[in-house]
């Protein structure tokens, strides 16, 4: 793409100058992925969806077109936008920020570097066509944009260092139901690799039919971000029945791919891992539990507001073409009810195997 330059001055919450010389907004190159990663570190608001081992995931597991933007302002980073242009005959053809991810919106130092990320993902948007670009934002700001909300909303909240705090936090019913498997036989370990993690989560989304990701997606998750993410399985009796990949970002860990087997809602191996999840995490620091997204009306919504963490709605925005619709990909769309409850339907080995083929297009 072209360089896009921006010389208008702005101002930054404080009232200084914050523009004072060209910004240009390019391409993202293999060379920028520390100052990438550094930046997002730095800037209030950068999350674990905003660094750069995401284009490479994008790129190699998935064969998606990554238009990973970076705003330059003498030779420095001011801003990012992990944006990936999705297109797939089933599911749509859009510009995303970013897919797959809770958030991933424009990152900036001050408005004028995310003014100049805005006009140059746009200028994509008119370059490629698409009839959508769709910034995963938290709170939406954009006039003259649409805002999906009620439709995702994510739980969290602090954690002690002190496990009795941590339990005493959360509500009495859903206590004495992890006091229970805490009096079972229940264990939990970390794994290295994900196949425990796969056979159990493939199992879990094929019964809420659901097309799986594929193996070498949390293989290369694992292997891109390293310490920052890692899985933790619970076993009954030495068999795996619920596993989930959780990420590592600042002060906080976010369970995020997680599942278990028929077994697991029998023996409440379910709310034993998360709260397996937030003990590990408070020993080693972390101050924060993320339980993630989901979408309202659904089992993991309630699931997730029974550990007593409030609802936070979350704000997508979506610059369209004249005569589009919001994209609509939601499982609760009446278009895919026939095609999920077939899918709830399938062997496993053949949802495994078309899974991947149908998941590159989704999220």
């Amino acid at each position: 793409m072209n360089m896009i330059r921006s010389g208008a001055p702005s101002r930054d919450a404080r009232g200084a100058d914050a523009s004072l010389h060209s910004l240009t907004v390019r391409l993202m190159r293999d060379a920028d992925a520390a100052a990438w990663d550094a930046f997002v570190l730095a800037t209030p608001g950068g999350t674990f969806f905003h660094r750069a081992g995401w284009r490479e995931i994008f790129r190699d597991v998935f064969r998606l077109d990554c238009r990973f933007l970076v705003a330059e302002r003498e030779g420095k980073i001011a801003g990012v936008l992990p944006l990936v242009h999705q297109k797939c005959l089933l599911f749509g053809n859009a510009l995303i920020s970013a897919p797959f991810c809770v958030e991933g919106g424009p990152l900036a130092a001050d408005e004028a570097a995310r003014e100049a990320l805005d006009q140059a993902a746009i200028a994509l948007m008119d370059k490629t066509g698409v009839p959508s670009l769709e910034f995963r934002s938290r709170k939406a700001s954009r006039p003259g944009w649409r805002a999906a909300t009620g439709l995702y909303a994510v739980f969290a909240g602090p954690i002690s260092v002190d496990d009795k705090q941590n339990l005493l936090a959360i509500p009495r019913k859903q206590r004495a139901v992890v006091r229970k498997t805490l009096e079972s036989a229940l264990k939990s370990e970390i794994d290295a690799a994900p196949d425990r993690l796969f056979r159990v989560y493939s199992e879990s989304v094929r019964n809420l039919g659901t097309p799986v990701f594929p193996k070498r997606y949390f293989a290369a998750l694992k292997r891109v971000f390293g310490e920052d993410c890692d899985i933790v399985v619970v076993l009954d009796e030495g068999a795996p029945v619920s596993a989930v990949m959780n990420f590592y970002f600042k002060d906080t860990v976010m369970p995020y791919y997680g599942g278990g087997t028929t077994a697991a809602r029998r023996n409440g191996a379910n709310d034993f891992l998360y709260w397996e999840v937030i003990r590990r995490a408070a020993g080693r620091g972390y101050r924060r539990f993320d339980f993630g997204r989901s979408k309202a009306n659904t089992g993991a919504f309630a699931f997730k507001k029974n550990w007593g963490f409030a609802p936070e709605w979350l704000e997508y925005e979506y610059r369209l073409k004249p005569g589009a619709d919001l994209p609509n990909k939601n499982p609760n769309n009446p278009k895919y009810k026939l095609f999920i409850e077939a899918w709830k339907r399938l062997p496993l080995p053949l949802a495994n195997v078309l899974g991947p083929l149908l998941i590159r297009g989704l999220g």
